[in-house]
């Protein structure tokens, strides 16, 4: 009963304490400077965008945010963004060359 009870109220307070950057997070640009809601809310907009076009708006006036958030703090971030459709999935988020833990060897 007492095991239960901090499974139970461990998994109701997890989601009050965010955690660092998880891993698709280091795929924004700038996302070193932000908050894990601002992160959040990136992920929301850019998953919520109608178009490929769209995206890339929403990341250009990211990239000008942060550019202008570095300069005020004094950090230098890279020219460029990093390269948008690869990580973990692959290009459009799915799993397959380029994407995931890459193809089996061997099988």
């Amino acid at each position: 009963m007492k095991l239960m009870a901090i499974a139970l109220a461990g998994a109701l307070l997890a989601p009050a304490y965010p955690v660092l950057a998880q891993p698709q997070d280091r795929d924004i640009y700038g996302y070193q400077m932000m908050t894990p809601a601002e992160r959040a809310q990136y992920h929301d907009r850019m998953r919520s965008a109608q178009s490929a076009e769209e995206r890339e708006q929403i990341r250009a006036e990211h990239y000008e945010q942060m550019r202008k958030r570095a300069e005020e703090r004094g950090i230098t971030l890279p020219d460029t963004p990093a390269a948008q459709g690869g990580g973990m999935m692959g290009p459009g988020g799915m799993m397959g060359p380029g994407g995931g833990m890459g193809q089996r060897r061997g099988r």
